[in-house]
């Protein structure tokens, strides 16, 4: 592993200490470096010390190894035995059959929306309520149908499984739907979603993915699930004017749905509209009465299971069905039925989708559950819910069930009413046991109208998600962005398109952020080795000669070209601009020196006497020469005395500088016996600007990975520094990186390990005692 070969960190390993000097050099195990700092007021940098003692070996597979993996992913196994029944046990029972009553219609109302028939929101009410008793973490999430999932599934059942295709002409002129048929092709077909959905869950789950959901963000969630509000909303619209609309799926159906309504409004059962206006008045008045008297009701009013109960004895008395032409659900068969495999022949068509709804309805089941746990005290398990959620489908999917998720009704109604824990969900499974077995069969009279004023008024809670939008535009303008492209996006799209297309853009949101960060300057504050940003910080000021850069993002392929041009912006001086001068100054010199060969190589028939050796050569000094160090480069000790002419070589004259030699620039013959190599041309022999700082230093502490173009340019800001006589250091820079940078093949003579340190403040003290070690050798 690499390791920050700075000669001014001392690493010491558990077990190996540094050589203790005697009684004239330091007793300190971190021996001194003996150089006086030109900045008298930095604190030394404290050592690192690298302790290995924590390390260990994974532990060998034992039996309290299996018994905490049997109970990580069967969870009732730690809590029930230990549960308190004296004081959770009757609230549970409270909880669970208030919700077992709200599970009822809104079981009946989701399959409605599904496309499906009724009977299949009672199984799904059960049988993934049951399970999730044995596999969840979260004590207060209802797990169930959920309005959003179960859009999702209606759009694919009427784009796969449309009404046309069962088509059946009655007395060889009229066309009616064969439901039996429809309803038995679309059971199938959502069985095996839920299959597969169950089997993407579960996989992510097992494989430690629970992190994909954070993907989805919360404004996105909010976006999305309110414009399926909206889709939701239409969808019920025909049941509640009792009109016959075709299905529509795919891009802009939504819009398609509308226009086709309104063109059959004048259609509008009128004995339906008032049924469902009735209903929706009534429901919405008792829950607001509900919530307003939440602390003093000892449970909230069943109003939507009343409804049912009312609305299905007055159609079943007054027999609304044949008076006055309002549908009814039908038949409901009694009793559970025997598991049917999945028709995987379906799978290639629905992968997608189905990975979209176990996506989706993981997210809303954890973000309920994150939000109960805090509340309480408690944690959730992500990946357990996930392993959990995708049992509940998978094993349903057997059983005709449809995909489920968390419904935040239900869910606030089993905290509120003193649930405590899973066993809530127990009760209300079997609430909705009962009614499959002997009561279900009694709501063959239920109005449909009735099932969609349900699911309207229980759209309430998502419509005021709209609110997001004065509070983002407070506070974070580009999450406001994500919520309304995500909600246009579902609007027009669909769902499935809708959702992938909101994914893309939060992600390219997150690019556009990363490629243009934040770029600072740093300042230390005085006495203190802690750096800030110049610009924000009035008590930091900058390192005289020194530079240091930070960037508030990682450096890759999409913002490091920024970076280099805000490094090069920020140090004040046009680098590019300088460089090309410096090209073009040398060019220049070396036709002068080119010039200066020809004029003083020996003529034929000359006396040659007193011509310069052949080996000659020539090296340029500033004209006036006060400095014989300008030449050597930087961090090497300079050669006293270059380019003075010796003592006992009088004749060699120096010639008169010349007027196309440019400012400040002197050629001066040496006569070079000894194989010595003249110093290169500095900015200032050359008669060009100097940078005022002779140092950068590149804070590398937000830095969390490097690609192969990032490299590329990173080499190419040392190059260009070094051009211009800047020596170019890295900080902070973590370890993870350093090992990307050696497989980069970053490092090569120019660039060595050297240059790296562990912090902003080692690079800083390096810099001043090399500067003042290159000031006493003068």
């Amino acid at each position: 592993m690499p390791k920050y070969p700075c000669p001014h960190t001392v690493l010491l390993l558990e077990g190996h200490q540094a050589p203790v000097e005697g009684a004239d050099g330091p007793t300190d195990p971190i021996a001194s470096h003996g150089v006086p700092s030109t900045l008298t007021d930095v604190p030394e940098p404290p050592a690192l010390v690298l302790n290995f003692s924590s390390c260990s070996l994974p532990a060998r597979c034992s039996g309290s190894a299996a018994k905490s993996l049997l109970f990580r992913f069967l969870p009732f196994l730690r809590w029930l035995p230990r549960y308190p029944v004296k004081d959770w046990l009757l609230g549970d029972i409270v909880s669970g059959f208030s919700v077992g009553i709200m599970h009822l219609p809104q079981g009946l109302a989701y399959a409605l929306l599904a496309g499906l028939p009724p009977v299949t929101g009672l199984y799904s009410s059960f049988y993934p309520v049951f399970l999730y008793f044995f596999f969840g973490t979260s004590r207060h999430n209802s797990v169930g149908p959920f309005a959003v999932i179960s859009v999702m599934i209606g759009s694919l059942t009427d784009s796969l499984v449309p009404s046309e295709n069962f088509l059946e002409s009655v007395n060889g002129s009229n066309a009616t739907v064969n439901e039996e048929l429809r309803d038995a092709a679309r059971v199938e077909l959502v069985a095996t979603i839920t299959v597969l959905t169950g089997i993407f869950q579960v996989a992510l789950g097992l494989l430690q993915f629970g992190f994909v959901v954070t993907y989805l963000s919360d404004p996105l969630v909010r976006g999305y699930t309110t414009a399926a509000s909206v889709h939701v909303l239409v969808s019920q619209l025909k049941n509640v004017f009792g009109v016959s609309q075709g299905e529509h799926s795919g891009p802009l159906s939504l819009f398609v749905t509308i226009i086709d309504l309104c063109q059959k409004l004048p259609d509008t059962n009128v004995g339906t509209l008032v049924t469902s206006i009735i209903a929706m008045v009534a429901i919405l008045i008792v829950k607001e009465f509900n919530h307003k008297f939440a602390n003093k009701l000892p449970m909230p009013i069943p109003i939507e299971l009343i409804t049912i109960i009312v609305s299905t004895g007055i159609s079943y008395g007054v027999n609304l069905n044949d008076k006055f032409g309002i549908s009814v659900v039908g038949n409901i068969p009694s009793g559970l039925k025997p598991p049917v495999p999945p028709n995987v022949s379906y799978f290639g068509q629905v992968v997608g989708n189905a990975f979209a709804i176990a996506v989706v309805g993981y997210a809303i089941c954890i973000s309920l559950g994150k939000i109960f746990a805090l509340k309480h005290g408690y944690k959730v398990d992500s990946n357990q819910e996930l392993i959990a959620l995708g049992l509940c489908n998978f094993l349903g999917g057997f059983f005709q069930c449809f995909a489920i998720s968390c419904s935040m009704s239900r869910s606030l109604v089993q905290e509120s009413t003193g649930g405590n824990s899973q066993v809530a969900g127990v009760i209300a499974s079997l609430v909705i046991l009962v009614t499959i077995l002997k009561i279900g069969e009694l709501f063959r009279d239920l109005p449909k109208a009735i099932l969609a004023a349900i699911i309207i008024v229980n759209l309430k809670g998502m419509f005021k998600q709209f609110s997001d939008l004065s509070t983002l535009w407070k506070s974070n303008q580009v999450d406001l962005l994500v919520w309304v492209v995500t909600f246009i996006a579902t609007l027009l799209l669909n769902l499935d398109i809708g959702l992938a297309a909101s994914v893309a853009f939060g992600l390219l949101t997150v690019i556009f952020r990363t490629q243009l960060p934040h770029y600072s300057i740093l300042g230390r504050i005085s006495n203190t080795d802690v750096y800030r940003d110049v610009a924000e910080y009035e008590m930091a000021q900058e390192i005289p000669g020194v530079k240091i850069f930070r960037s508030s993002s990682t450096v890759y392929f999409a913002n490091v070209e920024l970076y280099a041009e805000a490094l090069k912006k920020k140090s004040g001086i046009d680098v590019d601009r300088l460089i090309e001068k410096k090209k073009k100054a040398l060019k220049k010199l070396k036709k002068q020196q080119k010039k200066l060969e020809k004029e003083k190589s020996p003529k034929a028939g000359e006396d040659v006497r007193g011509a310069l050796p052949p080996r000659a050569t020539h090296c340029l000094c500033p004209h006036r020469a006060n400095d014989p160090h300008q030449g050597e480069p930087r961090g090497t000790l300079p050669r006293p005395g270059c380019c003075q002419p010796s003592s006992n070589d009088a004749r060699s004259p120096s010639l008169p500088q010349n007027a196309e030699d440019g400012p400040g620039l002197a050629v001066i013959e040496l006569s070079v016996g000894e194989s010595s190599v003249p110093p290169e041309p500095t900015l200032h022999s050359l008669g060009l600007p100097q940078p005022n700082f002779y140092a950068i230093i590149l804070d590398f502490s937000s830095v969390s990975f490097v690609d192969t173009v990032s490299i590329k340019i990173l080499k190419n800001i040392f190059r260009d520094f070094r051009e211009i006589e800047v020596d170019v250091f890295i900080a902070s820079c973590p370890v993870s990186v350093l090992a990307q940078l050696e497989r980069g093949n970053f490092f090569s003579s120019a660039i060595t390990k050297h240059s790296f340190f562990p912090s902003v403040h080692d690079a800083v003290v390096h810099i001043s005692r090399e500067r003042h070690q290159a000031s006493v050798s003068t």
